[in-house]
């Protein structure tokens, strides 16, 4: 089944967690893990690719279509969503006809650093409006705005970075505490800071996007959090 964009066929609502699988290095495995927890799956144009070649089927398959391997083939099986313009990612075509409670990003940075660049502008312009995670081999980086608490184990390895200029006014729990710094791209970032074993508390000044990075096997306690 194919349609264009229409307001009468989106945004696709999903009550559950959604993964958004693009063209870039995804583990097939936490891929079927995803699926078996009740994660609805989209594949944002050759990323239905990946999760066929899992062995899963995604729920639906968004983009511009241009690296969809058989694409009549895909539309016999699965709702198939055709955006021809160019002036989104399909990324972003995935995002802006979506809606979900938790939207993880997986296979939208490696690869190609255009990618992977461009997948960082999408999570700036959407973490406003939508509770969105990047997922990679190594890492989770959770888009935040505003103040986050979480438990942290000592020593564990706690990033903050920066997609646009931000000050925080306090931390705790960390070991480089963040009180008062600015942190912009291509100025003072917050990579490679680490919890004391203790709850970590971040306050910026303000609603400003930031990513919180943390190892993968954190990905399901952000999952749920």
């Amino acid at each position: 089944m194919t349609s264009e964009r229409s307001p009468e066929a989106l945004p696709l609502v999903f009550a559950s967690p959604l993964a958004i699988v693009g063209g870039g290095t995804v583990d097939g495995a936490l891929l079927r893990e995803l699926a078996e927890k009740g994660v609805a799956l989209v594949g944002a144009d050759g990323g239905a690719d990946t999760i066929d070649a899992a062995g899963l089927l995604p729920d639906a398959v968004i983009g511009d279509l241009d690296s969809l391997t058989n694409r009549a083939a895909w539309e016999s099986r699965t709702r198939v969503i055709h955006i021809p313009e160019q002036i989104t990612t399909d990324f972003q075509k995935a995002l802006y006809s979506t809606e979900a409670p938790v939207t993880l990003a997986l296979g939208m940075t490696g690869k190609r650093l255009d990618h992977t660049l461009a997948a960082l502008s999408a999570v700036l312009q959407y973490a406003p409006t939508r509770r969105l995670m990047l997922v990679d081999e190594v890492d989770v980086a959770l888009a935040v705005t505003g103040c986050v608490s979480f438990e942290a184990g000592k020593r564990e390895r706690v990033s903050i970075h920066p997609l646009a200029p931000i000050r925080f006014v306090r931390s705790s729990g960390l070991f480089y505490p963040m009180d008062g710094l600015l942190l912009e791209p291509g100025g003072l970032i917050g990579t490679s800071n680490e919890g004391v074993g203790a709850r970590v508390e971040v306050e910026p000044e303000d609603e400003t996007p930031w990513l919180l990075i943390l190892g993968k096997e954190r990905l399901w306690d952000l999952v749920a959090a």
